[in-house]
């Protein structure tokens, strides 16, 4: 059989390992006899959409390797929900041109959620349509909310990064209580799910007592007994360091940093949630308070990359290839844990249809029974998602990246507007 070129694109938001992915699927593609050409989709979907596909065939292998160490989106990313195809089939069909165009029988789709439910929804409509093309989902995301893999690549650098954080600025704050600040808040992302909220809770010790709270959006917030658990930690330790989702909610499910507005996939937006904390502590308590959001910062530090993460990266990129040359589709490689101590993983698959637009969130008995920390069998979990340090490179005391062309070929069709 003929060899096929193939498509690969990354959608939703990047994260510190992304194209340590991509490394894994260009680096197995060129391996592949099944696979002609690999080209990546510039800003995603979207770039496929407008028939924007770069070539990676042209760039060195030794460039390529670089995007071990590489954060960011090399190929550019999106926030691009497909139109349901019941409803308009149009950008379902533009995507079958090109691919017919390009001769593409492979698509692998690297993102979260609302990712893998658009490598679904084209994997069915190119077999019902008569174009059948091999869709394979690729899992990413620093919230951890797929299910069915244990983790999911992003998260464990992200976990790695607010853990280092947290204790370190812990450190910080407790250095000036006496007389200064006394309250530091830090909020992290995590819309619905709180594993990046809980990461934090590693970096407690015997000789670090701090954080002391962390509000997840699985424990409904309440105003009265998180201010006296404020007092009580002050009281006690003299300074108090928060961690909050940016999803905290109260009880009827109101966002605590609701903005109003909602993004391209229909999510509400959700911003200036450790804010809305800190005015609720200034003006009920009295304490004199830091707060700091993340924010990108969490999700881009590939300095402080978590091994097992940026190995597991690689490894459902690469998995992803293989699957799709022995003839699998419709499927999404998973990371499955044979043991935490010592640590152990392998590739499994599991199907698209059972992933997508599914939210794992943190289970009860991970959360402690005050709600407003994690248990033993949390950290158990967490912990060896942090391991080992991915050390990059570095060339004049910043930290050296991949220099990609990105060219794009040539194109066959007619433009096309979105």
């Amino acid at each position: 059989m003929k060899a096929k070129n193939a498509v690969y694109a990354q959608s939703g938001g990047v994260t510190s390992v992304i194209n340590a992915t991509a490394c894994g699927v260009i680096e197995a593609s060129r391996k592949s006899k099944k696979i002609d050409k690999l080209f990546a989709g510039k800003d995603g979907i979207v770039g496929i959409l407008n028939e924007d596909l770069i070539d990676t065939s042209i760039e060195k292998s030794s460039e390529i390797k670089k995007l071990m160490h590489t954060p960011g989106g090399a190929f550019g990313s999106c926030r691009h929900k497909l139109k349901d195809p019941k409803k308009s089939q149009k950008e379902f069909k533009r995507l079958i041109e090109v691919f017919q165009a390009h001769d593409i029988g492979y698509f692998f789709y690297n993102g979260g959620g609302d990712s893998q439910d658009t490598s679904n929804k084209i994997a069915q409509y190119t077999k019902e349509a008569g174009f059948p093309v091999t869709c394979i989902g690729i899992p990413k995301t620093i919230d951890n909310d797929l299910p069915f893999t244990d983790n999911c690549p992003g998260f464990g650098s992200v976990a790695k990064y607010i853990a280092t954080s947290t204790k370190e600025a812990a450190l910080d704050v407790k250095s000036m209580s006496k007389s200064s600040t006394k309250i530091f808040i830090l909020e992290v992302m995590g819309r619905h799910a709180g594993w990046l909220a809980a990461s934090a809770g590693l970096a407690k010790s015997s000789n670090n007592s701090a954080p002391h709270i962390i509000l997840l959006p699985e424990v409904p917030f309440n105003e009265k007994s998180f201010l006296k658990k404020v007092k009580e930690v002050v009281k006690k330790e003299d300074y108090c360091v928060i961690v909050v989702s940016e999803g905290a909610q109260y009880k009827n499910g109101k966002f605590l940093a609701d903005a109003g507005t909602v993004d391209s996939f229909g999510h509400k937006q959700l911003g200036g949630v450790a804010p809305r904390v800190a005015e609720l502590i200034s003006s009920k308590l009295g304490l004199k308070y830091h707060w700091a959001v993340s924010d990108y910062l969490q999700r881009s530090a590939r300095h402080i990359s978590s091994q097992v993460d940026l190995d597991q990266a690689y490894a459902v990129g690469k998995a992803a290839v293989e699957f799709a040359s022995k003839g699998e589709n419709a499927i999404m490689p998973i990371i499955v844990r044979r043991k935490s101590k010592p640590y152990s993983w392998d590739i499994g698959k599991v199907e698209l249809s059972k992933v997508a637009n599914i939210e794992k969130k943190m289970p009860q008995k991970f959360i402690s029974k005050d709600g407003f920390g994690i248990t033993q069998s949390c950290k158990n979990y967490l912990l060896p998602l942090i391991q080992g340090e991915a050390w990059a490179p570095f060339k004049d005391g910043v930290i050296d990246t991949a220099s990609l062309k990105n060219k794009l070929t040539k194109k066959k069709l007619k433009r096309f507007k979105i």
